[in-house]
């Protein structure tokens, strides 16, 4: 019995590595790892511990199984937070970092925001949160690299 528990704990592990999101934190790496695998940029802007929308994306969207999995194959997914409770704080490096890709790619300031990027870091696109399926969301982040 405890062989059987073992293994299958071992295979959900298994699962959900498979499955998991590799987010990017440094856009010289996303731009790398994207001209080697001739794969866009999903560079997303967010409060992950503060902004309803984002948190509601994250969950609606970027957590999905269906959404993670396309993901791997097809994008490079580069995450720039903006988390507010000290318990949340990003490095200094890491914050100085995001504030300036949202320089460059967020203006305005705007949360959640999604830029899809070509591999040398050329806006192709923009979007933000949807009430829409992973699937919805898929097609039309698609729709700028066409």
């Amino acid at each position: 019995m405890k062989k059987v528990i073992a293994a299958l704990i071992v295979m959900i592990v298994s699962i959900n590595t498979i499955i998991a999101q590799e987010w990017q934190t440094d856009i010289n790496v996303a731009k790398e790892i994207a001209s080697k695998e001739s794969k866009p940029i999903i560079l997303v802007f967010q409060g992950s511990d503060w902004c309803a929308p984002c948190i509601k994306l994250d969950r609606e969207i970027w957590s999905t199984d269906t959404f993670k999995k396309y993901a791997k194959e097809n994008y490079i997914m580069l995450k720039a937070d903006f988390p507010r409770r000290k318990k949340n704080a990003l490095s200094e490096v890491q914050t100085k970092a995001n504030a300036l890709l949202a320089e460059k790619y967020n203006k305005q300031g705007f949360f959640p925001f999604v830029v899809v990027l070509d591999s040398n870091g050329k806006v192709l696109g923009e979007s933000s949160y949807k009430k829409t399926t992973p699937e919805n969301y898929i097609k039309e982040l698609n729709a700028f690299t066409k």
